[in-house]
């Protein structure tokens, strides 16, 4: 009795496995009652009764159709025909050749600190009197911003002559977005990593968003480079975070900018970087499949890939791009129309021979390349204004020429003077960049 115990509990880590998809219990009574037959299976009889077990197995695989335990789960329609068509018009509205983003979603604190550098006290109007000089700037910057992110406060102003922001906008055929995330905090047990929060309402906030002018979003995770970091737990967590996001945007007719910023922050070397953003941008991908985002209808914000700031080893614009398209083509399907790159404490100039670099590197791009760029496109504007109604003509023709030149870049035709003085080769850097 004992030996056919001890032969049953052999078999049976063999079989267990197959409990989801046929009977353990027909499987281990047959070969039980097998070796019964003619007393307790021995030498050469209990070989044969374990290779017939083996070959029933095999046979149970090729023939046994999967049961709803082990059948993978279906996609039930998320979204119809329709809104489909309306979420990859937008986007593809936004990443038209030679035309990428004005980041206008600072936080009145991430205001506040810009305002403070010029000198200029951060108040609700002077807030709006610097978005206006933005948003006025003549029919030059059609041809090369195809979207404008606003901040909450920034879609319910409007202009000195009572024109909302929004409508001043979309009249001249730019689509208007909003940034819908509220903010990093911690996730505890890390090594000062962070999440990101706002899921709570976002639903709710889309669909009025959506009516008050809105076709477009962005959602900002970050993630830090460090001897430990990203953890795991980071890249997961701000993956799925992302994904449903994305998820909640489509289902509200919003075409979702999905933003995992890797800082730039730490001495890691170029390779470092390329490796974390390939590790970030796979998993970010695997979850936007799981939660069943239609990828025609979203763009992605990555950082570019560079060393990090305290690096002691540069690199130039070929090195930098020939690392950023290769991370991209290892990890973002063709699909996603157009990847739209932050600036990441760039100096302007830089920022924009780096991407042209980026759009004329000899390897396959089947996405869009451009520029969704904050500080990269205001710094200049915000230095020549300076709070003073008298220059505001001067920073409007600042900001243009940023514009002109990131659409030139962005089409692989920036050719750059090479003259880094001035505002536009300034560092923008700040340690651990929040907004």
């Amino acid at each position: 009795m004992k030996h056919r115990e001890n032969w049953c509990v052999t078999n049976f880590f063999l079989l267990g496995w197959l409990q989801t998809q046929v009977s353990l219990e027909l499987i281990v009574l047959t070969f039980w009652g097998e070796g019964c037959k003619e007393g307790r299976p021995r030498g050469p009889q209990l070989a044969l009764l374990q290779l017939k077990c083996r070959l029933y197995v095999l046979h149970v695989i090729a023939d046994q159709p999967l049961t709803a335990a082990s059948r993978m789960t279906h996609q039930y329609p998320a979204l119809s025909t329709e809104q489909k068509k309306e979420l990859h018009d937008i986007a593809q509205r936004i990443v038209a050749p030679g035309k990428g983003i004005l980041a206008a979603d600072e936080s009145v604190g991430s205001m506040a600190k810009r305002l403070n550098q010029i000198g200029v006290e951060n108040t609700e109007e002077n807030r709006r009197r610097y978005r206006q000089l933005l948003f006025s700037a003549d029919e030059r910057i059609d041809s090369c911003i195809g979207g404008v992110i606003f901040f909450h406060e920034t879609l319910y102003q409007n202009s000195d002559d009572g024109t909302s922001f929004a409508k001043m906008i979309k009249d001249r055929g730019i689509v208007v977005g909003i940034k819908v995330d509220k903010g990093v905090v911690p996730l505890a047990g890390t090594d000062g990593e962070t999440t990101t929060q706002g899921l709570d309402g976002l639903a709710e906030r889309c669909a009025q968003y959506k009516k008050d002018g809105a076709d477009f979003a962005k959602w900002r995770c970050v993630l830090k480079i460090s001897e430990h970091t990203p953890s795991q737990l980071a890249i997961m967590e701000n993956a799925n975070v992302l994904a449903r996001y994305a998820s909640i945007c489509q289902q509200n007719g919003i075409v979702p900018i999905v933003e995992p910023e890797i800082l730039p922050d730490g001495d890691h070397d170029l390779k470092r970087c390329q490796y974390v953003t390939e590790k970030v941008l796979a998993a970010v991908y695997k979850a936007l499949s799981d939660h069943h985002v239609y990828l025609e209808g979203t763009l992605l914000k990555p950082n570019m890939v560079t060393p990090g700031h305290a690096c002691p080893s540069k690199c130039s614009s070929q090195e930098v791009a020939m690392a950023t398209v290769t991370a991209l083509r290892r990890t973002v399907p063709p699909a996603v129309p157009g990847v739209t790159f932050l600036s990441g404490g760039q100096s302007e100039e830089e920022a924009s021979i780096n991407l042209n670099a980026i759009n004329t590197c000899p390897l396959g791009k089947p996405w869009a390349l451009t520029f969704s760029y904050g500080r990269a496109l205001q710094a200049s504007a915000l230095n020549a204004w300076r709070g003073q109604k008298e220059n505001e003509k001067a920073a409007t023709e600042e900001f243009i020429k940023r514009a002109e030149v990131n659409g030139l870049a962005a089409l692989g035709k920036y050719i750059s003077s090479g003259d880094g003085s001035g505002a536009a080769g300034q560092s923008l850097y700040v340690a651990n960049h929040a907004y």
